[in-house]
């Protein structure tokens, strides 16, 4: 059988570590790694991938795209699906920074500890994983409000999504419009994904809100996103509720890294962004 050859493309200078590794852990028998890698380079590479095995056996070379810079990472993707026509095509993951395994693992996380259909649920970040949660809440019928620092970039955040989901399930929120407090009144599932290292909820706002089932800080770079938690939270109960810090969601993000790298080398024909990745980790949590 031929070798399983994962072709790494990563937007920063050095490709990642962390992505190596855990591609071998997942099966991958080699690594062929390029950093610093822009949409212009992307068709050779991809090409190269492409034509060098027979249709039958394209299903063991895979495209893995990664590094810090998520929009750029997005670019990648779309270039290297460019490339793609019949037979010849090579499946493909985008995880750039982590954003599509960590914004599946919240939500199934969530998904664990009441119903999401109809549930009001707050995401308070408005970057990559903040927008992928937001997605994934809003396709399991979550009323989800997109909360940002300033409302217009809330708005964009919704307006991008509503190509996706439901837009008539997202409520973009700036917090120069509203009070912390009126914003989680009545919520019932959190996620702060904010900047790492700011506290975007303190102590104090989280306790006020009373309605909340489940919370779940995604920062676990000190300060972390909700005052009072702890990185390695996993369904602590806190006033009733069920906290989960970034490292507490971290065991169930690699299970899906793993497998969304695994499933590469079932077909030569899998695109594996934020919808797809979170389609795996749930059908590994049933």
């Amino acid at each position: 059988m031929p070798a399983n050859i994962l072709v790494c493309l990563d937007t920063d200078p050095q490709p990642s570590v962390f992505d190596a590794v855990t591609a071998i852990d997942a099966g991958a028998d080699h690594l062929l790694r390029h950093g610093g890698v822009t949409a212009a380079d992307v068709e050779p590479l991809v090409h190269g991938a492409m034509f060098t095995r027979g249709p039958d056996q394209l299903k063991h070379t895979a495209v893995f795209i990664g590094g810090s810079d998520v929009a750029a990472g997005e670019g990648l993707l779309a270039a290297a699906t460019g490339c793609f026509f019949g037979p010849m095509r090579v499946s493909v993951l985008l995880d750039s920074n982590g954003c599509n395994t960590t914004a599946a693992a919240a939500v199934i996380a969530a998904g664990r500890c009441l119903p999401l259909r109809g549930a009001a649920a707050v995401v308070i970040g408005s970057g990559p994983v903040g927008q992928r949660a937001a997605q994934l809440l809003a396709g399991e019928g979550a009323l989800v409000k997109v909360v940002s620092r300033k409302a217009d970039r809330a708005a964009a955040v919704c307006e991008r999504l509503a190509g996706k989901v439901d837009a008539g399930l997202l409520e973009p929120v700036g917090q120069d419009q509203l009070p912390l407090a009126d914003i989680l009144k009545d919520a019932q599932v959190l996620i702060a994904a904010g900047p790492a290292g700011v506290e975007v909820i303190c102590q104090e706002a989280f306790a006020s809100a009373d309605s909340l089932k489940v919370a779940i800080d995604l920062n676990a770079a000190p300060p972390v996103g909700i005052g009072g938690f702890e990185a390695t939270d996993k369904a602590v109960d806190r006033g009733g509720c069920a906290c989960y810090g970034a490292i507490g969601v971290g065991g169930t993000k690699m299970k899906i890294h793993r497998a969304a790298l695994q499933r590469l080398f079932e077909s030569n024909d899998a695109v594996l962004d934020a919808a797809e990745v979170y389609a795996i980790g749930k059908a590994m949590d049933d």
